[in-house]
């Protein structure tokens, strides 16, 4: 195993990131690194591939980070009214998003659903719709119904009990070999998921709470989880977030957004005005056409042009 004094040109993962510190796993170990003084903070995030060099005592230093795949982006929230908006970059390299959504306790919200998928679509990753506590809908048809809707456009969509353990097996085999991200607003179970998982990550659950009926933030920071693949698979590895109740879209045109829902994107460039129609009130829309002859949902539809109107 390498010693700090060893680490020039290593190269590691970060898995880990707090104001001025970061975790890197790298030669079987993971470090705690600072950055060298030409990187700001904001150049590095969780799934970085980076290079090392030693540091100060036991720890390491990032002294370059390599070019990334991917990299999962919102918009930021401004510090003041009226101040200019800016990406805030969540994580890099990553395989598939997995958005978080609760049965019950809180209730699920489908268009900020729809909203992670659009960012899926973007980013050009699969997407994998995991609804968690299971056992407190059972028999919920209006429920079952919403969910066979995303798996007929292609999603795939995994029901989860962290409680009962159903659907776990589904759950480990949809995650294997791939860093998946976790999203999802407070207290939808994202991180006794994650203990249900992989039993002694030791992670803090909250429970919803019961005066208000929203969720306590148990994840403050974004950190990735390496998962254990099973006997001759490949590992993947979950980096969970803190739970949000948005999520702004960044760098996703309106003329575009379209294309990231797939009942929408056969139809893009078949309306009256090709592609410059907003799939509003122009006349001879053909997304609007399909949302009246029933081929695409109304709601799907009013959660495309909220997030068109942004």
């Amino acid at each position: 195993m390498d010693t700090p004094s060893t680490l020039l040109n290593t190269l590691g993962f970060v898995i880990s990131k707090t104001t001025g510190s970061y975790g890197v796993q790298a030669a079987g170990q993971t470090l705690t690194c600072a950055l060298a003084a030409r990187l700001r903070p904001e150049q590095v995030v969780v799934g970085d591939q980076v290079r090392l060099a030693a540091g100060p005592g036991n720890t390491g230093r990032v002294i370059e980070v390599l070019p990334r795949r991917n990299h999962l982006a919102r918009r930021g929230v401004p510090s003041r009214p009226g101040a200019h908006t800016f990406e805030q970059v969540i994580a890099a390299n990553v395989d598939q998003l997995a958005p978080v959504f609760a049965a019950a306790s809180p209730a699920p919200k489908w268009n900020l659903l729809d909203r992670y998928l659009a960012v899926a679509g973007a980013l050009g990753v699969p997407a994998l719709i995991v609804l968690t506590k299971a056992d407190l809908a059972l028999g919920d048809d209006d429920l079952a119904e919403t969910l066979d809707d995303y798996r007929r456009l292609g999603y795939r969509v995994v029901v989860a009990s962290a409680h009962s353990g159903a659907g776990l097996d589904d759950l480990r085999r949809a995650l294997e070999g791939q860093v998946s991200v976790l999203l999802g607003k407070s207290g939808v179970g994202k991180t006794t998921l994650l203990n249900a998982l992989e039993p002694g990550l030791g992670l803090r659950v909250a429970e919803v709470s019961r005066a208000t009926g929203k969720g306590r933030h148990t994840t403050t920071q974004v950190q990735l989880f390496p998962l254990a693949g099973p006997p001759g698979g490949q590992p993947g590895g979950l980096i969970d977030t803190p739970g949000t109740r948005e999520f702004g879209l960044w760098d996703i045109e309106p003329d575009e957004l379209a294309l990231y829902f797939p009942e929408m994107r056969p139809l893009v460039g078949q309306c009256k005005f090709g592609l410059d129609c907003r799939h509003d009130e122009e006349p001879g829309c053909a997304i609007r056409q399909a949302v009246l002859a029933g081929a695409i949902s109304p709601r799907r539809y009013q959660s495309y042009l909220r997030l068109a109107s942004e």
